[in-house]
């Protein structure tokens, strides 16, 4: 599931970064929730594989608070970056025709900066002091579960939902297949 994860959202990346029909603001934010999509799995899952193949649950003080850290920047980000997705849509299905003039690209990446800035400013103080007054709390397997499927399946569907569903995406695909099938 991991290497899915990874895959599908560095092919995402790909996709958008070499074809310029995919250079539209939709397609940057697209980008960029892959972007963390891949840093917010890659936070837990290594750890995860490590402790299920030596059969221990160990992690440092240090690792862990590093970890917690960077996982709730990474799960932040995957929000706001969603909810500027959406405020895109938003955009084009209810101003088309101002579109274009609404969403330029200096304010696509406007957002995406603040998004970064934001999470980091708020979950920086906020998700450290809640950790570090907080007691330890045993989890159940069903908080487990939970967990496993909020940190992992999650990232790795979101390359499925958010491009294979997706007309462009498949225009992108069908081309690559048609290059890389005449060049065999």
């Amino acid at each position: 599931m991991y290497l899915v994860t990874v895959l599908g959202n560095l092919f995402i990346i790909l996709a958008i970064s070499s074809d310029p029909h995919l250079h539209t603001p939709m397609y940057f934010f697209l980008s960029n929730l892959s972007f963390v999509d891949i840093c917010f799995i890659t936070t837990t899952v290594p750890k995860m594989l490590v402790n299920i193949q030596t059969q221990s649950k160990v992690i440092s003080y240090i690792g862990c608070l590093t970890q917690v850290y960077f996982f709730m920047i990474f799960a932040g980000l995957d929000n706001f970056i969603l909810s500027l997705m959406a405020y895109d849509r938003f955009v084009a299905i209810c101003h088309p025709l101002h579109y274009t003039v609404i969403m330029k690209p200096w304010l696509c990446v406007l957002l995406v900066l603040m998004s970064w800035v934001t999470v980091v400013s708020l979950f920086y103080g906020t998700g450290l002091g809640v950790f570090l007054s907080s007691t330890v709390i045993h989890a159940s397997q069903r908080i487990s579960i939970a967990s496993v499927m909020y940190t992992v399946v999650t990232p790795m569907l979101n390359p499925f939902i958010y491009s294979l569903r997706n007309k462009d995406m498949k225009g992108f695909l069908r081309r690559l297949l048609c290059r890389a099938a005449s060049c065999a």
